[in-house]
């Protein structure tokens, strides 16, 4: 992967994507880590982490991550998650981000170099497709090390550079603490 001193960089994270896959890998990110570790490869113009609440639940176990990025450099973007019941009767929540990050990164390819989209999902390979031909770099950040790989054989060939998570988890990372799985239940 190459990054270049002077370029302009913005992160991209689909936060239920990016959890997925860590902890598929059994780390947690180090978010203070992982800016440190961009504004060492370029300038680091935007970091946005994407994610669906649960508004009618008072607490969610994101909520602390949440707070915690919206005052530590992180542009926190949100909307309110869909809750159904599943044809077993289970509780399933479904708080998809792709048009909010795709929107994004489409605007900001007229001021960045460099996209680094955290995410694996295959959706994204005509977003890629279409800020680079306005000449910006992309990089995917996901793991093809998990069982299944996380990440999309067509994404990573549109993409510019391809980031292994497992890799940068080495930077990045630490280890995975007990508790409730914010996830778990996003589809």
């Amino acid at each position: 992967m190459t990054f270049y001193p002077n370029e302009r960089i913005g992160l991209f994270i689909d936060g239920a994507n990016l959890y997925s896959a860590a902890k598929s890998l059994d780390f947690d990110i180090d978010y203070r880590r992982l800016l440190e570790e961009f504004r060492k490869r370029g300038r680091l113009i935007r970091a946005n982490y994407y994610t669906a609440l649960i508004e009618s639940e008072e607490y969610t176990p994101i909520r602390p991550l949440i707070d915690w990025l919206d005052y530590n450099g992180f542009k926190v973007v949100t909307k309110a998650a869909k809750e159904y019941s599943d044809d077993s009767g289970r509780r399933r929540i479904k708080g998809d981000m792709d048009v909010e990050i795709a929107v994004d990164i489409v605007e900001a390819a007229g001021y960045l170099d460099h996209v680094v989209l955290f995410s694996g999902d295959g959706d994204f390979r005509k977003v890629v497709e279409a800020v680079q031909r306005h000449g910006t770099r992309v990089s995917v950040v996901s793991t093809l090390k998990s069982s299944p790989p996380m990440a999309s054989d067509d994404l990573r060939r549109q993409a510019d550079s391809f980031i292994e998570l497992a890799e940068l988890g080495k930077l990045v990372g630490r280890e995975r603490r007990a508790r409730d799985d914010e996830y778990d239940d996003e589809d």
